[in-house]
């Protein structure tokens, strides 16, 4: 499928999910409610939204440690800011790829195979946090355990995404303990397939398998875990701000799962800064509290856009800082080199 045709698919996406988010409640009355609302809450809740990318850049220090070693935190953060700024602006997400390739550019002793690898274990340790953050949220007694969404209830829709997680962690357990075998299976292909790429593929195979390196440390290991369960408690810590400036009355276990939803949620194809995936599965995961389409929709756009601000001006800074340009940041993001 053609770049142009699934950044309109996107759009398109986007755009319906918005439509159904707003339907049934009028701009009037969300501006009523947001009217009503806590201002210094707010800055809180924009302030540890915002707080949560230079927690990402920490566990990354961690995270690249067996292969680079103990990076300074600067280059970090602004390739985490400028990756978070791409996605925000650029079609198809490319964020993760945009922040690998800005770091080995910053940093030229980080290869760019391994960021990536890294970024990889990064989700993963996301992945593991959230969804344990969400069964946390799920013995909480405020949980409304028997609310249906459609026909089904949560645990039906959270089955796809733990199937998915499960296979991207048997794959990564592979590379970590068979990496020979893995390069031998991909040698043998790329020499029926396209002889003249092999070694390309070898050199990006091998630079993808350092950067797993982590995974064989429990003390980076354990290091990694805390930045991650310090990041999205931040983060729920946000939502819930978020939650009080609107005098909601949903308890924090339901920021706990509602960012969770969300992280689902945003997957799915849209248009940069993931909006119409986040206002719906927000309002969604508002509904399962019992919170009013008004003020869930309020909540979800005063969030996002309050949140989407600092870190998008941010990352355009550093971007000029580092004196790269877009064009730079698409070419990383659908030509990665080693």
């Amino acid at each position: 499928m053609k770049n142009g045709v699934r950044a309109a698919l996107g759009v398109l996406l986007s755009a319906l999910l918005l439509w159904w988010t707003m339907k049934g409640t009028s701009v009037s009355a969300v501006w009523e409610v947001l009217s009503k609302s806590s201002l210094p809450l707010w800055v809180g809740c924009m302030v540890f939204g915002t707080a949560i990318f230079p927690l990402r850049a920490r566990r990354w220090r961690a995270l690249l440690a067996p292969v680079a070693g103990r990076l300074p935190f600067r280059p970090l953060w602004q390739s985490t800011a400028i990756g978070m700024m791409s996605s925000n602006v650029i079609p198809f997400r490319p964020g993760e790829f945009v922040r690998a390739f800005a770091l080995s550019r910053a940093e030229p002793r980080v290869r760019f195979t391994a960021a990536v690898a890294s970024i990889a274990v990064d989700r993963l340790f996301d992945t593991v946090v959230l969804l344990l953050m969400m069964l946390v949220a799920t013995l909480d007694p405020a949980f409304p355990s028997q609310k249906m969404i459609g026909d089904h209830t949560l645990a039906f829709y959270l089955a796809v995404p733990a199937v998915l997680f499960s296979g991207v962690l048997v794959g990564l357990v592979i590379f970590l303990i068979a990496p020979d075998r893995v390069f031998a299976i991909a040698d043998a292909i790329m020499r029926r397939v396209a002889p003249r790429f092999e070694p390309t593929m070898r050199a990006h195979l091998e630079g993808f398998v350092s950067g797993l390196h982590v995974l064989r440390s429990p003390r980076l290991l354990a290091e990694v875990f805390f930045w991650t369960v310090l990041h999205w408690l931040c983060n729920a810590f946000a939502f819930w701000l978020g939650f009080k400036a609107l005098h909601l009355s949903a308890p924090f276990s339901a920021a706990l799962l509602l960012q969770g939803l969300i992280a689902i949620g945003v997957a799915i194809p849209s248009s940069p800064g993931f909006f119409g995936p986040f206002e719906a599965v927000g309002k969604a995961g508002l509904a399962i509290y019992g919170i009013s389409n008004t003020e869930a929709v309020s909540w979800v756009i005063g969030f996002h856009v309050l949140t989407f601000i600092p870190i998008t001006v941010m990352g355009a800074w550093y971007l000029t800082r580092l004196k790269l340009h877009f064009r730079d940041l698409t070419g990383a993001a659908s030509k990665p080199a080693s």
